[in-house]
């Protein structure tokens, strides 16, 4: 494809948006033009960013291609698929940080940071300047129209955090985001698949750094995500990992001097290995070789495609229980999916195609380049923002479910897993104790029924609160997430109208093992988790009711007999000695106990509300 030619006006920006796939491998640019989209690319280049980065020792950061071809020169300063950093914290890339060539730490606040030639770099900073380095390209490939509004597409399973990340960087490199959307609708909006009357889609997206699989619905045009499930760290990358573990054990094996503890070693390594990956996917074998001058190291061998299929079985049999997750969590069977779609530059692979298609029952499409398909999908969003007349509409889901820790250590879920996005949700809190003038809400995020098993998202105070007896304080607490998937919680109190707020802030995101064991253990637990709920609640409901009969017994007490007095007592030291228990059927027995011991001390109290509202007044006043 050549240059594009557009009229440049001097309003010719502001009508423009573009589409960008910031991928782990490459990064790449779209635009809608003349009924469709297309890559752009300037005279004689191609479109693809490498989402390489590499760090001279003078002058700034070098991206794309360039930084790529040093690291065959100067692997020790050139860092790849800083996506899978991206919102996370320093625990949850302990892999991918062993294979990166220079130290990396933590900020403060837990965001990770790397040390290079003594400066400092977060994965939001060198996001953005690869997103400087698509956006340069871009504008380039339309004349030097400069282009600031754009569609960027993340995995569907991508979390706040990780969403938040992203539009940071976008935000640090000058581009104004007008959607967030995920990288699997987006391929299906390039397939043209919102043209369909109906039916269901599978989108397996299997990309550099992670997998995601999107369960899609489409009728009438309306374009809704039934159920999305994946895993953030699998991807090519894995797989060119696999091949090179293999290759260094067996270069520990041969030569005399291998470097096998050299971080450069195993950068090069890794380009080897992709290499050789790449071209098993047209060729039965392929030479793996790795040459390091100053080591003395020069070494290659052939690898057949059945060995690294072999290597790559367990990875992408990772990938297929996520497609069951998903089409599970539709509601629907594999023979109700009509169509399925290959994205991302690994499905390229033989043995990818043939167990997507042996797991389906049908032949994938694979008419589109899987490296473009995204961000072509991107840029018919971005036309549509943009007052383009296509006539789809997005509904993305959200991964996992949302709450507040309440009193005693539940979830209260405001937002389900899998609720369409935009979305919202409102419920009603009040204060434990008398004269409460503040509460701390704590918002996880998470499939358990207690807080403590969830992944935490923030925290944050409502004070203003009227001093009122304990229960008596209204105050609406409401969950929002947009149609980037970023939350924004409010909490109002409707007295005094005082209001506190927090928007989720890209601290660090979830890993992908803990995707996984979060969605496995909510499923495996779900009984234990519901009896530890239900004891929770218990508790908090006991304390409740002993802090309502003390102050009931110190205004009443003269008016019960010594033997209901006894039973109370009996009943509130049960209650207590429960409480302080795990035993649910206790803790039950104890609250039913309690409840019938105070019948008595009820009716005397309601007494003397009504004598209290009656007194003085006349009996046709009643």
């Amino acid at each position: 494809m050549g240059f594009i030619e557009l009229t440049v006006l001097n309003n010719a920006a502001q009508k423009l948006a573009i589409g960008i796939d910031l991928g782990t491998t490459n990064s790449l640019g779209a635009l809608w033009k003349d009924g469709h989209p297309i890559v752009l690319h300037p005279v004689g280049e191609h479109g693809y960013v490498p989402s390489a980065i590499y760090f001279p020792e003078h002058g700034p950061p070098v991206v794309g291609k360039a930084a790529r071809d040093r690291a065959m020169l100067d692997p020790a300063h050139v860092l790849f698929s800083v996506k899978r950093f991206m919102g996370r914290g320093l625990k949850d890339v302990a892999t991918d940080a062993a294979q990166v060539p220079f130290p990396i730490g933590e900020s403060e606040n837990g965001v990770i940071e790397f040390e290079i030639r003594g400066r400092k770099y977060t994965p939001e900073q060198l996001s953005a300047l690869i997103l400087m380095k698509v956006h340069d390209t871009s504008c380039r490939a339309m004349g030097g129209v400069e282009v600031t509004k754009c569609v960027i597409t993340v995995p569907a399973y991508f979390d706040e955090a990780q969403r938040g990340a992203t539009r940071d960087a976008a935000r640090l490199a000058g581009l104004d985001v007008l959607r967030i959307i995920n990288e699997p609708t987006a391929a299906s909006l390039a397939y043209g698949l919102d043209k369909k009357k109906q039916g269901n889609v599978a989108v397996f997206d299997l990309g550099g750094g992670t997998f995601d699989v999107s369960i899609l619905c489409i009728e009438d045009g309306v374009f809704r995500v039934l159920a999305t499930s994946g895993d953030t760290h699998l991807g090519g990358d894995d797989i060119d990992r696999a091949l090179a573990d293999w290759a260094a054990e067996k270069i520990a094996r041969e030569a005399k001097q291998a470097p096998t503890k050299d971080p450069v070693f195993a950068q090069v390594l890794r380009l080897a290995a992709e290499r050789t990956k790449q071209a098993l996917s047209s060729a039965e074998h392929a030479e793996f070789h790795v040459s390091m001058p100053e080591t003395g190291l020069h070494w290659r061998t052939e690898v057949s495609r059945e060995h690294l299929e072999r290597l790559s079985a367990p990875l992408i049999e990772r990938a297929l229980c996520c497609c069951q997750r998903a089409v599970t969590d539709s509601k629907l069977t594999l023979k109700d999916i009509d169509d399925v779609v290959l994205v991302g530059g690994a499905t390229r692979m033989p043995l990818v195609r043939r167990r997507v298609q042996e797991f389906f029952g049908r032949e994938p499409h694979t008419d589109l380049n899987p490296d473009e398909v995204v961000a072509l999908g991107a840029s018919i969003q971005a036309h549509v923002l943009m007052g383009g007349t296509r006539d789809v509409l997005l509904m993305d889901v959200t991964p996992l479910s949302l709450g507040l820790e309440t009193v005693g250590g539940a979830v209260a879920k405001l937002i389900q897993r899998n609720s369409t996005i935009p979305c919202q949700a409102t419920e009603g809190f009040t204060t434990y104790a008398d004269n409460q003038t503040g509460i701390d809400f704590h918002v996880v995020q998470g499939e358990r029924e207690l807080a403590k098993d969830c992944r935490t998202l923030g925290r944050f105070r409502l004070r203003g609160i009227p001093p009122l007896p304990a229960g008596m304080a209204r105050v609406a607490v409401r969950f929002h997430v947009d149609a980037n998937g970023m939350l924004l919680v409010t909490a109002r109190e409707e007295t005094t109208g005082a209001v506190a707020t927090i928007e989720v802030k890209p601290m660090n995101g979830l890993s992908d093992q803990e995707v996984e064991h979060m969605l496995r253990e909510a499923y495996l637990k779900a009984r234990e988790d519901m009896d530890a709920r239900r004891v929770a609640d218990l508790r908090t409901e006991l304390g409740i009711m002993l802090h309502a009969t003390r102050k009931g017994l110190a205004f009443a007490q003269a008016e019960l007999d010594r033997e209901t007095r006894l039973d109370i007592e009996e009943a509130m030291a049960a209650a207590e000695a429960a409480s302080r228990k795990d035993d649910l059927p206790a803790i039950q027995r104890a609250r039913d106990t309690f409840e019938r011991a105070t019948l008595p001390l009820a009716a005397v109290l309601m007494d003397a509300v009504a004598k209290a509202a009656l007194q003085g007044r006349k009996l046709d006043e009643v």
